[in-house]
């Protein structure tokens, strides 16, 4: 394989990558194909064209295109363009799920809508009223008030508690002392 044919190959699957994430599925099906028919196919280069070949013939509906592409793969000579070709063929291979109109939202067509690009309506609402925006509150300070101490009721049998746990620590720890 000379320089110039891997510089070619190497374009034309670039180009299939990139047009694939954008979404054109055709095309990269068509830069895709013509990178996989000049790659040698058991190169790892050839099982990473071919396995976005793959994806692309599953994006544009060639379903039956990526599956048997797929299946040719799965004996690829490289272990990990195997072991990818077997988990695609595994997903490909899958039952369709069934779905029900009543599980999808439908957008709605905005392109029906009138263009009103005036610069004085722009951030208002067509929808709801205008609200007048609330003055913004004063910070509360954060130092509390201070306390009249002399008007604090102090109970002091809350103290017998510390007292008897501070009798039981003591009980438990002597019985240790002395058992040991």
């Amino acid at each position: 394989m000379t320089s110039e044919s891997l510089e070619l190959i190497k374009t034309e699957y670039e180009s299939g990558r990139n047009t694939f994430e954008r979404g054109d599925y055709r095309k990269a099906v068509q830069h895709l194909e013509r990178a996989s028919a000049l790659v040698e196919s058991g190169s790892r280069l050839g099982g990473e064209v071919q396995i976005w070949l793959v994806t692309a013939y599953e994006a544009a509906g060639q379903r039956s295109d990526a599956l048997t592409l797929c299946r040719q793969i799965s004996r690829h000579p490289d272990l990990k363009t195997r072991q990818q070709a077997k988990r695609l063929l595994y997903i490909l291979e899958a039952p369709l799920l069934k779905t029900r109109p009543e599980w999808l939202t439908e957008i709605p067509d905005l392109s029906k809508l009138p263009d009103n690009g005036s610069p004085d309506n722009s951030g208002v609402s067509k929808f709801a009223p205008a609200t007048p925006r609330k003055p913004p509150s004063k910070p509360r300070s954060t130092i509390p008030d201070p306390v009249d101490l002399s008007q604090v009721d102090i109970d002091t049998r809350d103290n017998r508690f510390i007292w008897v746990a501070l009798g039981a620590i003591g009980l438990i720890l002597g019985g240790l002392v002395w058992l040991s």
